[in-house]
């Protein structure tokens, strides 16, 4: 331990002198520890306040397709984006010594402790069930096609002149986690790049302290406006092969300086955090290998191939196919992501409105869809609720149960108290069943008794996976909770 604390300083300050001779200019008000076992962190050295310019940082200093060393053989070879850079990376790793960015590399990490690098073995039992648990397979498999398509001819075509290891595939799925997690978008003609001392920073939600920008953001020589939070790129993204490493015309690269500026007071001592954006535990843990426990943007998400399997173990097939054909012609659709149908469930619990819809349609008397489908196509409309509000009055009017509540429905909370019936909340706890059996065997209590026994340090893996699950297994519960409020103060009816 000694030893690894010792060489970590050692690297700090190669790291500093590495500033010093390439203009990057750190204040003294920030100090960077290397004590913590989990990486490096920014602390506040004396009181910092809004406003305050902390770091400058010449472009010239970050690591692009521009810059490295190369920077000729990607623009031959046509690679852009995430791709690029992530040749780059390699490229500049496979030289050492030799690199002009060697000390700031020594600095990273090998790899980040993302999913994409586990163990096949350990991912998937540990994974299992969690909104990670297809994505993490799809992502290596695209990543695999890329280097066989892209890398692999590259390094052996001798425009790199770089030993074969330096290129394998595990150390492309390596470079690939540190560019897929520190890259900033710079500008347009650096695009995407690494930024030293700049992806020092940590993560934390809601809580950021620092602006990564520069003087010449509104006014961009190409006139688009650039962004300022960590690059959106992830490990599920597959890299262009086009070549934004030519110069569109009339640009060129900007000379000046980057700033971290602090936009929220940090006290004498505390830790200095960005903010990567506004993800839940399942992004945060797939892009950048961590967790956040109680986090507010956690979601969990029911297939429609889940919602169909209910549906036709209680009704036929038949029945299934008309009444999501009939959600469709409404005009409604869950959300999608690599060929899946989805809804989402919220932190707090609630369904995505139009799972709700969805299960009203499919509860639906036989009588009133008949009538219903003829005219279905004249109840569309842009709206968000409009289309769902003419749906329950056409049920007033067409049903022998009449329900006083339908007048004066103007409001989404008035539509959602209406989808809140007996029939729809009671899918919804079925749902929530049969989601949380994806989990395995052990039960909520197991993962968060398990999870508090976990140590971050030296089983960082499944402490991560476990807050994943934790997180997740909470919402479904939550759920129940809403379904549950559905049927109080009625009567429910047995078969």
């Amino acid at each position: 331990m000694a030893d690894a604390a010792a060489a970590a300083a050692r690297r700090l300050r190669a790291f500093k002198r590495w500033m010093r001779a390439h203009g990057v200019v750190c204040s003294d008000a920030l100090s960077l520890d290397v004590s913590d076992p989990l990486g490096v962190h920014v602390r506040a050295a004396t009181p910092l306040r809004d406003g305050d310019l902390v770091a400058t940082i010449p472009r010239g200093a970050c690591l692009t397709p521009r810059t490295t060393g190369a920077a000729a053989a990607i623009e031959a070879a046509e690679l852009g984006g995430c791709l690029a850079l992530t040749v780059a990376v390699m490229y500049e790793r496979a030289q050492g010594a030799d690199s002009p960015w060697d000390a700031y590399l020594q600095l990273l990490p090998d790899c980040e402790s993302v999913p994409l690098v586990w163990p096949a073995g350990e991912a998937e039992c540990l994974l299992a069930g969690t909104e990670l648990d297809k994505i993490v397979k799809q992502d290596k498999e695209f990543l695999c096609e890329d280097w066989k398509e892209c890398i692999e001819p590259l390094m052996l075509s001798g425009e790199l002149d770089v030993d074969p290891d330096d290129f394998s595939l595990e150390k492309y799925l390596s470079a690939k986690t540190l560019v897929s997690s520190r890259s900033f978008q710079i500008d347009s003609y650096h695009g995407s790049g690494m930024v030293p001392l700049a992806d020092l920073f940590n993560h934390k939600t809601d809580c950021e302290h620092v602006h990564f920008t520069s003087a010449s953001d509104a006014s961009d020589s190409d006139g688009e406006e650039e962004e300022d939070d960590r690059s959106d790129a992830s490990a599920d993204d597959k890299p262009t092969t086009k070549n934004p490493t030519s110069s569109p015309p009339g640009s060129r690269a900007n000379d000046e300086d980057l700033e971290i500026i602090i936009v929220r007071d940090v006290n004498e001592g505390e830790e200095v955090y960005n903010t990567y954006g506004t993800m839940g535990n399942a992004a945060l843990l797939h892009r950048y290998g961590f967790t956040e426990l109680d986090n507010q943007y956690d979601i969990v998400n029911i297939d429609l191939a889940l919602v169909t399997k209910w549906c036709t173990s209680i009704f036929s097939g038949r029945h299934t196919r008309a009444r999501v054909s009939l959600w469709r012609n409404l005009g409604y659709s869950g959300c999608t992501s690599q060929d899946t149908e989805y809804f989402e469930i919220a932190y707090d619990g609630e369904p995505q409105l139009e799972l709700s819809i969805l299960l009203y349609i499919i509860n639906m008397k036989p009588d009133v869809y008949d009538k219903l489908i003829c005219v279905a196509h004249g109840f569309v409309s842009d709206e968000e609720h409009e289309t769902i509000c003419n749906v329950f009055k056409f049920v007033k009017a067409t049903s022998s149960n009449q329900n006083s509540e339908v007048n004066g429905l103007e409001k989404l909370p008035d539509v959602k108290k209406l989808l809140h019936s007996e029939s729809v909340c009671s899918a919804l706890l079925s749902l929530a069943d049969m989601r949380e059996s994806l989990y395995g065997s052990n039960t909520l209590e197991d993962d968060e008794e398990e999870l508090h026994a976990c140590c971050v340090v030296n089983e960082r893996k499944l402490y991560h996976s476990l807050v994943l699950r934790v997180s997740e297994r909470r919402i479904l519960r939550r759920l129940r909770e809403f379904a549950s409020s559905g049927s109080k103060g009625r009567k429910r009816k047995h078969p």
